[in-house]
């Protein structure tokens, strides 16, 4: 009887192993994912902040040598890179949120297969 409750109980300790196994792999390929996907959005959010700085300073290297509906188009221009700067903005904001919620993940993971490793 003994026997038995031993040969389970290494049974039991390899399911955790291989259950750990699997969830430190799932876990490590979402931060991965989440962090490729993090770089990209702030990559495209910066590259949205700099179009919108370089207009600004073009309309006020232009600003009294343009008439009012020159003045109203530029500022069109300038609101719809606005625009984009902040919906860019939100998803890089949501894309981080994510980041850390795969992180915290992944670090549960890791401490999972810490403690798996210590039953052997």
């Amino acid at each position: 009887v003994l026997q038995q409750q031993s040969s389970g109980s290494l049974s039991n300790d390899a399911l955790i192993r291989r259950a750990v196994s699997l969830v430190t792999d799932s876990t490590a390929t979402l931060l991965s994912q989440t962090t490729y996907a993090l770089i990209e959005a702030l990559t495209e959010y910066t590259k949205a902040v700099y179009t919108l700085v370089s207009l600004y300073k073009q309309y006020s290297n232009l600003l009294g040598k343009m008439n009012s509906e020159e003045v109203d188009a530029v500022w069109q221009v300038v609101i719809g890179a606005r625009v984009d700067m902040t919906t860019k903005q939100q998803e890089y904001l949501r894309l981080e949120s994510s980041w850390m919620t795969a992180l915290r993940l992944s670090e549960m993971a890791a401490e999972a297969a810490y403690q798996s490793g210590e039953q052997q």
